[in-house]
């Protein structure tokens, strides 16, 4: 055998490894997650408040607990949240909103949300109000690989219920 065929039969098994490692890993952190989504599901909350921020933040500068900036992983510390500010009854809150509905949350606006904890899950307008969607931009070609990655990635879960 040359050295060529080789150096090529050497890279082709490494990366087949590689390939089977980041399969049996994903596979792992998907059951996690889908555990996860189950006790959010669970334990969520019917709430009214009045939203009066909303912003991406880091975890350290959005007014969180210190036992959630503990207990949250150190490669994902310096990430930006999405994070409300709202008045829920008489206390004013930071929440952490999820990533799908923080661009349909209105500011300075009474509404109804399903709260887990310090997470709301899903927001709904008052009394019939229809909240305001935003436009969303064209996006460019990676953009669109980018949905269909995801579209693809939460396939599997869909197909499931």
């Amino acid at each position: 055998m040359s050295t060529f065929s080789i150096v090529m039969l050497v890279i082709t098994v490494i990366l087949i490894a590689a390939l089977a490692a980041l399969y049996f890993v994903g596979k792992r952190l998907q059951k996690r997650q889908e555990e996860q989504q189950a006790q959010v599901e669970a334990s969520k909350q019917p709430v009214t408040m009045l939203i009066i921020d909303k912003k991406k933040m880091k975890i350290k500068e959005a007014g969180l607990p210190q036992m959630v900036y503990d207990s949250t992983p150190k490669y994902l510390r310096f990430s930006k949240l999405p994070i409300v500010k709202a008045k829920v009854g008489p206390q004013i809150l930071n929440l952490v909103c999820d990533e799908k509905i923080f661009d349909s949350i209105p500011v300075k606006q009474q509404v109804k949300a399903m709260v887990s904890g310090i997470y709301i899950v899903e927001v709904k307008g008052l009394h019939g109000q229809k909240l305001a969607v935003k436009e969303q931009k064209k996006k460019g070609p990676v953009g669109r690989f980018m949905d269909k990655v995801r579209e693809v990635g939460s396939a599997g879960s869909l197909k499931k219920k």
